[in-house]
């Protein structure tokens, strides 16, 4: 461009000037009859060129303006749907006075309450939240935790108090799903704060006429049935619960049979509830991410409006971001934790440090720990990560003050020096102030080019909450305060010289003991299961040579053992059905249906003695493990509390062979 100016040719120059400082373009040349025109010579259009060429630009502008329009309208659908979810009734509204605001780019909380009560009617004391669950979306560790309350669990009752000034507690202690009769869905809200000490961002509610709508919505959703499940009521006071009639087997199930499968607990308990509840969840995702067609959508997001309830200001942009996040979540970081220790009948209870391990863990899912367990089961020496955290002894920090109040930098230094971290100084002497004083949240920077900054960033940013990470900016102001920190960080005006008290502060928890392989070796009771389908299946059968030491087929009156069925059209499926000493029931499904949703998020692969298997992890437990021949798969399913030890379910897996084989 320079050169190009140099030589005369800006806007309207004449050919004649000499001393390069033209700022205008050539005036256009003279021809030869001097009349200073210059004549244009064209190629001849080819026939039909001209009209094809104009024909494309309109209809690429019509498409334009189509696609246009409907984004736009289906913008509006979105945003006038999701005005719909708001919270709405007089009961959720009250309840929203009691959430927390959440904070960009933070994890958030919601609290999801399942009620028996149909659409359309307010809350009553009739009605009672019969799924108290918590959900916590985590986008810096990519993880999604679901805790489960039993709805049973004795807890002291909390409400809103009707001065609008805070909450009481009623001086109740009774079953935690009574909140929700004493006091709608705030009273569970305070309730549940109150006794995990967690804020809450949003609530959900749903009911469940409206969970079978959904369900149907989607065309059914598929699950994973450990064993027979059969009820009629016959109306005495004994058998006076829900009908239900499943076959065992990873299915297909509608609306009505997934609802009445997952609030079974007739011959179980709250904690296999609890577990089908945390299924029914993770099939949820799958199914979604399997089959979330853009032409569906309008008649799903109808089905939830007329439903679902969502307080807390749920924006477009943070429903979206949470729809793709739940979409996007790669296999094995879906954690699944549950409430230890409850014991009782009717009303149960359990211990405060049983329920503050549980939040623990819900609030601490960590993918560093599902890697030591897998390579505990695996018996293989898990290689250092990259982004171990490093000592905070080992630490270097350098605290400048971006808020402008006078010794902020001082006491952010001195507060993480208590912690153990090395604090530095800027060189020179120069005070430590940021440039600018208009930083609203607390920057943690970290220098790329130092080992282990980013995840010591990560592990600061626990300490000071709210705060943003990033790299070290190019900023020559600020690198001239940098004496060389590992972390450089500025405090913005969210401080208030005070850090997370270290109670609540993540520890990175220890893998769990692996248990050796409690195995048998006994392939006669299950050769006498499978061959009768030997001749009846499309796809070669897999022996199972071990089980579980303490377990046999399922042979309890009007069980089922056994199972040949069609899993899909045209693909067959067979379901063994074991029982554990325990009475804990698992199972072993082989199919030739090709990609099932539920082998979609798998954690880890591994070869083992040529043969291929993919390990699905439930947190540090392995729920699944699956052999892969050809186009079929066979499956080893742990019970719904993965009561088999992770080196057990590798050994029955490893314990496949051909059908043919056997003697």
């Amino acid at each position: 461009m320079r050169t190009t100016l140099k030589r005369g040719v800006g806007r309207a120059a004449g050919l004649e000037t000499r001393n390069g400082s033209a700022v205008f373009p050539p005036a256009p040349a003279k021809s030869a009859a001097g009349n200073g025109r210059v004549r244009l010579y064209r190629s001849p259009a080819r026939p039909g060129r001209r009209v094809v060429g104009r024909v494309a630009v309109a209809l690429a502008l019509t498409l334009l303006a189509v696609a246009l329009a409907v984004a736009g309208g289906a913008f509006l659908w979105f945003h006038e749907s999701l005005a719909s979810v708001k919270a709405h009734s007089p009961a959720v509204k009250k309840a929203e006075a009691q959430l927390d605001v959440s904070l960009p780019g933070h994890a958030a909380i919601a609290l999801v309450l399942g009620y028996d009560q149909r659409a359309g009617s307010e809350f009553t004391s009739s009605s009672r939240s019969d799924t108290v669950m918590l959900i916590r979306a985590d986008p810096v560790s990519k993880t999604i935790s679901v805790l489960s309350i039993p709805r049973d669990l004795g807890v002291p009752i909390y409400c809103p108090d009707r001065t609008g000034s805070g909450m009481y507690a009623t001086g109740e202690v009774t079953r935690i799903n009574a909140a929700f009769a004493d006091c709608g869905p705030a009273g569970t809200v305070d309730t549940v704060k109150m006794m995990t000490g967690l804020p809450i961002n949003y609530l959900i509610t749903v009911n469940f006429h409206g969970f079978k709508e959904i369900v149907d919505k989607l065309g059914g959703i598929w699950l994973d049935v450990d064993r027979r499940y059969y009820h009629v009521n016959n109306g005495t006071a004994a058998e006076n619960y829900s009908n239900i009639d499943l076959e065992p087997g990873y299915q297909r199930l509608t609306g009505t049979q997934a609802l009445e499968w997952v609030r079974y607990r007739h011959t179980d308990d709250d904690y296999h509830r609890i577990a089908r509840q945390q299924e029914f969840v993770e099939a949820l995702k799958q199914q979604f991410a399997r089959n979330f067609d853009p032409l569906e959508l309008p008649g799903i997001v109808s089905t939830i409006t007329h439903n679902v309830e969502i307080g807390g200001d749920p924006s477009d942009r943070t429903v979206l971001g949470y729809l793709l996040f739940g979409l996007s979540l790669p296999g094995g970081h879906l954690f699944e934790s549950q409430i230890a220790g409850v014991t009782g009948t009717g009303q149960t209870s359990t211990s405060a440090a049983d329920i503050q391990a549980s939040v623990d863990q819900f609030i601490h899912p960590n993918i560093a720990v599902v890697k030591a367990a897998n390579a505990a089961t695996l018996g293989i020496k898990p290689s250092r990560p990259a982004n171990q955290v490093p000592p905070v002894e080992k630490t270097s920090v350098l605290v400048l003050n971006g808020n402008g109040v006078a010794g902020s930098a001082l006491n952010g230094s001195y507060l993480l020096r208590e912690r153990g971290y090395q604090t530095l100084l800027p060189p020179g002497n120069l005070e430590p102030n940021a440039p600018g004083t208009n930083y609203f949240d607390t920057r943690i920077y970290f220098d790329p080019h130092k080992q282990g900054a980013k995840a010591a960033a990560g592990a600061l940013q626990k300490l000071i909450d709210p705060s943003e990470l990033g790299p070290l900016p190019k900023s020559r102001a600020l690198r001239a305060l940098d004496p060389g920190a590992m972390l450089v960080v500025v405090l913005g005006e969210t401080f208030h010289n005070a850090l997370v008290p270290p109670a609540a502060v993540a520890t990175t928890p220890a893998a769990p003991v692996q248990l050796p392989a409690h195995v048998r070796y006994d392939p006669g009771p299950s050769l006498a299961l499978l061959r009768p389908f030997a001749r009846r299946v499309p796809f070669p059968i897999e022996l199972p040579d071990l089980l579980e030491a303490s377990s046999g087929p399922d042979s309890q009156p009007g069980d089922v053992p056994a199972r040949l069925y069609a899993i899909d059209k045209g693909h067959e499926a067979i379901r063994l059905v074991y029982v554990t000493g325990a009475q804990e029931f698992w199972g072993i499904e082989e199919t030739n249906m090709p990609d099932p949703p539920v082998l979609d998020d798998r954690s880890f692969a591994r070869t083992i003695k040529g043969r291929h298997y993919a390990l699905y992890y439930n947190g540090s437990q392995l729920h699944m493990v699956v052999l892969r021949v050809g186009q079929s798969t066979y499956w080893v399913v742990n019970s719904l509390l993965n009561a088999l030890s992770n080196k057990t379910m590798l050994a029955i897996a490893e314990g496949f062979r051909p059908l043919g084989a056997a003697k």
